[in-house]
């Protein structure tokens, strides 16, 4: 049996199916990620990437952070890709009961998955600094330079800079999907950024698939890996559903 044969067993057996996914899972909807040879890290900037989203620099520079935020950060014509679209489906079939994302892009939603928890936050929900009004993503577009609240406040983007922490009941849910889920599958993470990455700890169960296009760490740990990038793999799931709408 191939690995993508085990793995539709396992998808067909289960109901209880959880999925882990970094930005791999965008790269294929042309969103890029920051670790590969084409990716933000490998660009050259006045700031290194890391250093203007950071909370830091945010609150120095906040000019030249949206600069860099509006250019780089924000890809308004990005589509769910196959990936995203099979992820909804399983929900809705009632097999998928959460996707963890690290992902800032609203994607999972736009295909219809519905329990999304976004450890990393989101491009599309921002706020007032000071008054705590709610803006959506066209605040942030269309503002020229720092966008800037009816009460005179800065907006921020509900996206977690380096150096700030991530929101504890997102991750305490997320640790209790992970220990209850019957397979949990995670995908499109090099499984290096901390403590996102070690969430997978808290799976106990016999099931834990891999699907990365490189190797990563915790390769000799998954009971199933597949070196393929993820639209591929979970392309039959999004067309089969579709030939049944």
């Amino acid at each position: 049996m191939t690995e993508k044969e085990t793995l539709k067993q396992w998808i067909e057996q289960s109901s209880n199916i959880v999925f882990f996914g970094g930005a791999g899972v965008s790269t294929e909807s042309g969103i890029p990620d920051f670790r590969s040879q084409d990716g933000l890290y490998h660009q050259e900037y006045k700031y290194p990437p890391e250093t203007i989203i950071s909370h830091s620099f945010y609150k120095k520079n906040p000019e030249e952070f949206y600069r860099f935020y509006k250019n780089k950060m924000i890809i308004t014509n990005a589509r769910p890709n196959f990936a995203h679209l099979a992820l909804a489906r399983l929900e809705q079939q009632g097999k998928l009961k959460a996707v963890i994302t690290q992902n800032i892009d609203g994607l999972h939603q736009m295909a219809g998955s519905r329990e999304v928890l976004e450890l990393h936050g989101s491009i599309h929900r921002n706020y007032c600094e000071r008054c705590g009004k709610y803006y959506g993503l066209e605040a942030v577009i269309q503002a020229d330079k720092v966008p800037k609240c009816s009460c005179g406040g800065t907006i921020k983007p509900d996206v977690v800079l380096y150096e700030e922490g991530l929101d504890q009941k997102t991750l305490q849910k997320a640790v209790q999907y992970i220990r209850q889920a019957d397979v949990l599958i995670v995908g499109g993470t090099s499984l290096v950024v901390y403590p996102a990455a070690g969430l997978i700890d808290y799976y106990e169960g016999k099931k834990l698939v891999l699907i990365n296009k490189s190797e990563t760490s915790r390769d000799t740990q998954a009971d199933l890996v597949i070196h393929e990038p993820i639209g591929q793999v979970f392309e039959n799931y999004a067309r089969q559903d579709d030939m049944q709408q």
